[in-house]
C-alpha cells in the first residue's frame, strides 16, 4: 500500500496503466518544464513514477529562477534540475510535458512531446503524444501526479510530499479557487508525509533585499479603480517580480483584481489576479485576458490567474507609441470596459443592504493544521505562477 489516506479508484489505475503504455525500459527521458513549484513537483513525481522503469530520467527548464521561495525550494528539496541550455533533446528517446503543453512556451515548440500532464485549459496535441492527461479543473498539476501515485501505490518520500504539498498550495492560492475537492483531499493524505521544518522555510522565503527596491516603485505608481490595482513596472526586471507585486496588492483589503505589467524580451508580459466568485460564469479573469488581449498574443489563463504575452511588434501596430504611459494607458482602457461587463463582485451575506465584501487573499502563514486520526496532535505548508 501507498500509505496515503485514500484508495485508488479504478479510473485512476487505468489511467496509470496508459501513462506507463508510453515507455519502454531502454527510453531516456526528458521532463520538461517551466519551473516553478507546481511544475517541479509535478516532475519529482513523474520521475518517481518511472524509478526503474526506464533507463534514465532528466529535468530540464527553460526559464530563470528568480523567486527566493523557488530557489529555497530547489536547494532545500535538492531538486535535480537542469537548464535546457545543458542538455539535447536529441538525445532523448521521450519527453514528457508536465504543469505545461507545448503552446505555452517557444522552448516546448521545437520538442518532439510524447506525454503531456496538465492541468491549465486545453490546447492542440501534436501528432507525436502518446499519452495526454489534461485536467482544467483541477487547482494543482501536483494533485494530478498526486494521484499517479496513489494508482502505483507509492509512499512518497518527505522530499516529494513537501514538494506536492507546496505545490498544491501554491496554485490554489491556499484553496480561494472554487471547486477544488480533489485538490483538498490531496493536500490532506500528504501531510502526514510532509517535513514541516523544510515547508516552513520555503514559505518563509518570499522577498530578496533587492525587490524591496521594485516594491518601493510599485507603491509610488499604482492606479487603483473600481477596486482593481493596475501597475505597468518600467523597468522591469522579470515576470516573476510581476506575479510577486500581483500577489502582494491582492492581499489589499479593497482589492479585488491586480493587472500587473511589465516589458521583457521584446513582449510585454500582464499578469492578472482576481478575487471575485471564481465559480461563476462571469466571474473568470482567464476569459477576461483572452476577449481583451488574443487578437495580440498569447493569453488565457484560469478563473482567478491570468497571464498575457504580447509581442511588441504587434503593440506597435495599434499604439501610437511604445512609451510606459501609452502602454499602461492601453491595458486599462482594454480590461475596464470588459472587467465592467464580466466581473461580478460578491455579496455581502451578513445583513440587508449592507456593502459588498471582498473575500481576502491567500495567507502569508498557512492555516492551523488538521489532525491526523488517532495521531493525538497536528500533522502539520507554496506560491506561480502564470
Amino acid at each position: 500500500m501507498s500509505g496515503l489516506l485514500e484508495l485508488p479508484t479504478k479510473e485512476m489505475q487505468q489511467q496509470l496503466k496508459s501513462l506507463m503504455s508510453a515507455f519502454v525500459p531502454e527510453d531516456r527521458v526528458l521532463i520538461a518544464i517551466t519551473a516553478d513549484p507546481d511544475a517541479m513537483a509535478s516532475a519529482m513525481a513523474m520521475k518517481r513514477l518511472l524509478w526503474r522503469r526506464v533507463a534514465a530520467v532528466t529535468i530540464a527548464h527553460h526559464n530563470l529562477v528568480y523567486r527566493p521561495d523557488n530557489l529555497a525550494m530547489i536547494r532545500l528539496l535538492k531538486i535535480p534540475l537542469k537548464n535546457f541550455k545543458q542538455v539535447k533533446p536529441e538525445q532523448f528517446s521521450k519527453v514528457v510535458l508536465v504543469d505545461s503543453q507545448a503552446h505555452h512556451s517557444k522552448e516546448f515548440a521545437g520538442l518532439k512531446v510524447s506525454v503531456v500532464i496538465d492541468h491549465h485549459p486545453p490546447g492542440p496535441l501534436s501528432s507525436s503524444v502518446l499519452f495526454s492527461d489534461i485536467r482544467s479543473g483541477y487547482g494543482a498539476n501536483s494533485t494530478i501526479m498526486y494521484e499517479y501515485l496513489l494508482a502505483a501505490g507509492i509512499k512518497p518520500s518527505e522530499r516529494l510530499a513537501t514538494a506536492l504539498i507546496y505545490g498544491i498550495r501554491t496554485d490554489t492560492g491556499l484553496f480561494v479557487r472554487a471547486n477544488l475537492q480533489q485538490d483538498v483531499r490531496a493536500f490532506l493524505s500528504l501531510y502526514p508525509h510532509v517535513n514541516a521544518g523544510l515547508l516552513r522555510n520555503i514559505q518563509s522565503s518570499e522577498m530578496r533585499v533587492k525587490d524591496l527596491a521594485y516594491l518601493q516603485i510599485a507603491l509610488s505608481q499604482y492606479v487603483m479603480k473600481r477596486n482593481c490595482v493596475y501597475l505597468h513596472l518600467n523597468p522591469s526586471p522579470n515576470a516573476d517580480t510581476l506575479v510577486q507585486l500581483a500577489d502582494f496588492f491582492l492581499k489589499v483589503d479593497s482589492v479585488d483584481m491586480c493587472v500587473v505589467s511589465g516589458v521583457l524580451d521584446e513582449k510585454l508580459v500582464i499578469i492578472m489576479r482576481y478575487l471575485g466568485v471564481a465559480s461563476h460564469s462571469r466571474g473568470n479573469v482567464g476569459k477576461l485576458a483572452s476577449e481583451a488581449f488574443q487578437e495580440l498574443g498569447p493569453a488565457g489563463g484560469h478563473s482567478t490567474v491570468a497571464r498575457a504575452e504580447l509581442p511588441l511588434a504587434n503593440l506597435a501596430k495599434v499604439l501610437p507609441n511604445l512609451k510606459a504611459e501609452t502602454i499602461s494607458a492601453f491595458i486599462q482602457k482594454s480590461i475596464s470596459p470588459a472587467r465592467m461587463k464580466k466581473m461580478k463582485r460578491i455579496p455581502s451575506k451578513s445583513l440587508p443592504g449592507a456593502l459588498p465584501i471582498i473575500v481576502p487573499g491567500p495567507a502569508l502563514t498557512p492555516p492551523p493544521p488538521p489532525v491526523a486520526a488517532g495521531g493525538g496532535g497536528p500533522v502539520l505548508t507554496p506560491d506561480k505562477k502564470h
